[in-house]
């Protein structure tokens, strides 16, 4: 374990969420200056994959199926003092959008759902992205680096 001991361990889950013609679901943190994936916190009592469905109902009103793992990232937040591992996904919609579910501190951050129309466009999007806050920065670049992956996969 790289992380100094006392630093606080968080696991999470995100999914690049495919919708119509393979746009791409993202959340815009208006008060933050930044896009990111859905995703959150995964519960002690549940899975990854009950997780993720979990989080992409909350913040985007999507129900989905979970399509293919694309890997992990550790991220060493020094000045939070956390390492946080977080497991991303490929999800596809799978019906109509229902309500959000959205947390105190998420309607705060100004968190709304867009639709995307495709993953070259959400990664303009989060290149043209400037987030003031440290946590912001490094959501804009591990969300950055799943969008890459997963337009590299869709080429093969």
């Amino acid at each position: 374990n790289l992380s100094p001991e006392g630093w606080f361990r968080r696991r999470a889950v995100r999914a690049v969420l495919l919708g119509e013609g393979d746009g791409v679901y993202l959340l815009h943190m208006s008060a933050r200056g930044y896009h990111k994936l859905p995703g959150g916190g995964i519960n002690k009592d549940e899975s990854v994959e009950e997780a993720l469905l979990r989080e992409l109902l909350e913040e985007i009103g999507c129900p989905a199926v979970v399509q293919d793992e694309l890997g992990e990232i550790v991220e060493y937040r020094n000045q939070e003092e956390m390492e946080q591992h977080s497991y991303c996904y490929i999800a596809m919609q799978s019906g109509p959008l229902v309500n959000t579910a959205l947390g105190e501190g998420e309607i705060d951050a100004g968190a709304r759902p867009v639709f995307i129309k495709s993953i070259d466009e959400a990664i303009s999007l989060l290149e043209s992205d400037t987030p003031e806050s440290y946590e912001g920065r490094f959501i804009r670049q591990r969300d950055l680096m799943f969008l890459r992956e997963v337009k590299s996969l869709r080429k093969v």
